[in-house]
């Protein structure tokens, strides 16, 4: 049986870590890799939302954030997928972090989401939960690299 307890991918992106720092912590960026819409306050303490889906829909789905820490260009991290109202703690929620470190002439992105098992879902919603969000960063990563890519190579 998997572990469930934390997703970890390290990718290689050809863009500087000021750069990529820019793409995982603004909501300009964000919405271009990621959610449908983004708000969000990128300093420690600050909140925001992302939506998947149509923001004027009633089946859009927002999740609230509150970063963690924002060291630029080096650390950027986040906690969501906490009930509205409360007060994001490792026992309530997930922690999503960004890493960025100098590779040449590009950044090497350790990303890591982790709290999975701390949430204390039963297993059957803990694997659910756990598998979803797998497939989803398997599919926004790389989004992620292909944007940073471009804004180097936009005049």
């Amino acid at each position: 049986m998997l572990e469930y307890g934390s997703i970890e991918r390290e990718i290689r992106i050809d863009a500087a870590p000021e750069v990529v720092y820019e793409v995982v912590s603004s909501a300009e960026h964000l919405r271009e890799w990621w959610p449908d819409d983004a708000e969000l306050d990128a300093v420690p303490g600050g909140t925001g939302t992302i939506t998947f889906g149509d923001p004027a829909s009633p089946d859009a789905k927002v999740e609230h954030l509150t970063v963690v820490e924002a060291d630029p260009p080096r650390r950027f991290a986040f906690r969501w997928v906490y009930d509205q109202g409360a007060t994001p703690a490792p026992e309530n929620s997930l922690l999503v972090a960004f890493d960025l470190v100098a590779a040449g002439d590009g950044t090497l992105l350790k990303f890591s989401e982790t709290g999975f098992r701390e949430r204390g879902w039963e297993a059957a919603v803990l694997e659910a939960a756990y598998n979803d969000h797998v497939s989803g960063w398997d599919h926004f990563l790389p989004r992620l690299v292909v944007l940073a890519n471009k804004l180097v190579t936009r005049p």
